[in-house]
């Protein structure tokens, strides 16, 4: 069954500093003892031209426009007027911190499998604001950051990961990280207790 729910993939990606903060082993158990099957890994360090790209295609003009919006509210929320002329120009300003920060240093790329896959990566991550993440999240245990300090600072937030925001944003940015040969088919033991319909072959 081929687009069977437990197919669906997503994307991780363990920013900069979540290696810099050796973070990787305890990023990987929170995706793993939930029960997704990791089918794509790679150490590389990415080059500001592949980060511009990560944000870019996936989202575009639409996406810089709705990221500069909310930027320019924020800045209102602080009473402040953005610097920027337009949405547009905002938007294309954090794309360029963004790139600037995923391509800092070696990043690690992850493809993991798993029924509800994308939604479950996004509830164990927590939300893009480090400092407003829930604790037993990833981002609420192990960093601290706001998007106050990370403006002021005029700097991109870090919050260790990016994980895809849905389904779409997934099969997009998959195929810029990873070539297909890349992406294994293997059969994990634990599929079997979770999926399994009738958990045949347990008891001998």
């Amino acid at each position: 069954m081929e687009n069977h729910p437990k197919k669906e993939r997503t994307l991780v990606i363990i920013k900069p500093d979540g290696v810099q903060r050796t973070l990787i082993g305890e990023i990987i158990k929170r995706y793993e003892r939930v029960g997704l099957k990791m089918v794509a890994l790679k150490m590389l360090a990415a080059t500001e031209e592949m980060a511009t790209k990560h944000y870019y295609e996936v989202g575009g003009d639409e996406w810089l426009e709705e990221v500069g919006r909310k930027a320019a509210a924020a800045y209102e929320k602080k009473g402040m007027k953005s610097p920027y002329p337009t949405f547009k120009d905002n938007g294309i300003a954090i794309m360029k911190a963004n790139a600037k920060y995923l391509s800092s240093g070696p990043v690690i790329a992850m493809i993991w499998q798993g029924n509800n896959a994308t939604a479950l990566v996004r509830k164990i991550t927590g939300s893009t604001e480090p400092a407003s993440s829930d604790m037993g999240t990833i981002r609420g245990d192990f960093t601290l950051d706001t998007y106050m300090i990370a403006d002021t600072d005029e700097r991109s937030i870090r919050n260790l990961i990016h994980a895809s925001g849905n389904t779409e944003e997934a099969e997009k940015e998959i195929p810029i990280w990873f070539k297909p040969e890349e992406i294994l088919s293997y059969r994990l033991i634990a599929d079997e207790i979770l999926y399994d319909i009738n958990l045949d072959g347990i008891l001998e």
